[in-house]
């Protein structure tokens, strides 16, 4: 039996209910009043990096990735509520798409990314 996807994601907070609403808040991740939400289908990305790298914060153990379908949108929405979002053209690819960073209450990286059309 192979794994046939990622069961969920769990990590350590301060304040865990006010950060469970900002992602629901901020990239609707989740339902309200519920842990979990039913994602589309596409490709999931499963990679250690070496504990060196510099993709993200020293300080921070992971870094998580959302796959987005309107990624100008949603950047427009964030920036409205004030969340600094980083971009860089360097970071995109016709290949493999375009992508924006921004980090959660307690600094946690966060990468958005909406792949190329198909």
């Amino acid at each position: 039996m192979a794994a046939v996807g990622i069961g969920g994601v769990f990590f350590r907070a301060e304040n865990p209910d006010a950060l469970t609403e900002w992602y629901r808040v901020h990239l609707g991740v989740g339902v309200e009043g519920q842990f979990h939400w039913d994602t589309e289908a596409g490709p999931m990305v499963f990679m250690p990096f070496k504990k060196t790298t510099d993709y993200w914060p020293e300080a921070k153990q992971w870094m998580i990735n959302f796959r987005v379908s309107d990624l100008d949108g949603l950047i427009a929405s964030l920036q409205a509520a004030g969340i600094d979002v980083k971009t860089d053209p360097a970071w995109n690819s016709p290949e493999v798409g375009r992508f924006a960073r921004i980090s959660d209450p307690e600094g946690n990286q966060v990468e958005l990314w909406e792949p190329p059309a198909e």
